[in-house]
């Protein structure tokens, strides 16, 4: 698999291709909403010279955007047997275990609106927890770059801000436990591949409170039960989208029952071939 990296800075898309950079000033819709974007770049790429790597590297480390300009961003749920399991436990004592269970087996996916543009953090940027709940977790998750014409042409960190407590109390209440200011994390740049991602990608989630680690642990995306390309088609079945979209695909990293989030905790996700991702969390007021 090769790649190449995009970072969207404030006046700039910069592309990182074998170890050099480039600047482009232009559209980054128009830029990423291509088919086949990875030899799209490699063309876009002749005679472009390299601009510096240290000038390009202080920009990427003091301003990076999230990768995203007017898309939408859905989610996949219950596509790992640990998530499901999760979910049936916070929903054992209103009844709706079953419903999870349900959907992992089902022939559908479950699949949801997450956020707005205006609604998603960027590297080093801070995600909300809700004020009206008392069980909050990240979700570290593989996040595709899907075109408009419904293929995967890119991927990037997700973290998917979850009220535990909420969805616990009735599944009908997944878009308030799921959907509110600042409830996602995208970054730290769009991969664009010439090949699909390898099954044997890793996703590691550390969160820390102070310099103490309250979690780690890590899992290959292999162990997801539901095909990538599977959720675009679904998700293309009802929805068009003129940009794009991004499809977060899903988690299997849950901290213990007894853990929540609290304000000023970071969470730092990473995956393979893509980079890390930092969260910093604060109470939305």
């Amino acid at each position: 698999m090769n790649t190449i990296l995009l970072y969207k800075t404030e006046g700039a898309l910069l592309v990182f291709h074998q170890h050099q950079y480039y600047s482009f000033l232009t559209d980054w819709n128009r830029f990423v909403n291509r088919k086949d974007l990875y030899q799209c770049i490699l063309s876009d790429l002749q005679g472009q010279s390299p601009m510096d790597k240290t000038a390009a590297e202080k920009i990427i480390a003091t301003g990076l955007q999230p990768p995203i300009a007017t898309q939408e961003v859905w989610a996949a749920g219950v596509t790992y047997f640990r998530s499901r399991t999760a979910r049936m436990e916070e929903s054992e004592d209103a009844g709706g275990a079953t419903f999870y269970d349900k959907v992992y087996v089902a022939e559908r996916p479950e699949l949801f609106f997450k956020a707005t543009p205006r609604r998603v953090s960027g590297h080093g940027q801070t995600v909300y927890i809700r004020k009206d709940s008392s069980w909050d977790v990240p979700e570290p998750e593989l996040t595709l770059f899907v075109s408009s014409h419904g293929t995967i042409e890119g991927y990037t960190v997700g973290n998917d801000m979850s009220s535990r407590s909420i969805e616990g109390e009735n599944p009908l209440y997944l878009p308030q436990a799921k959907v509110y200011e600042k409830c996602a994390g995208l970054g730290p740049c769009l991969m664009v591949t010439d090949a699909p991602i390898p099954p044997d990608t890793l996703i590691k989630m550390a969160i820390y409170r102070g310099a103490v680690q309250q979690y780690g642990d890590h899992v290959p995306i292999s162990q997801m039960k539901r095909g990538h390309q599977e959720l675009v088609d679904f998700l293309f079945r009802g929805c068009a989208f003129p940009d794009g979209c991004y499809l977060m695909t899903g988690t299997c990293l849950v901290p213990e029952n007894s853990f929540t989030l609290q304000d000023d905790d970071r969470v730092e996700i990473s995956i393979d071939h893509i980079g890390t991702l930092v969260n910093h969390v604060a109470t939305l007021q």
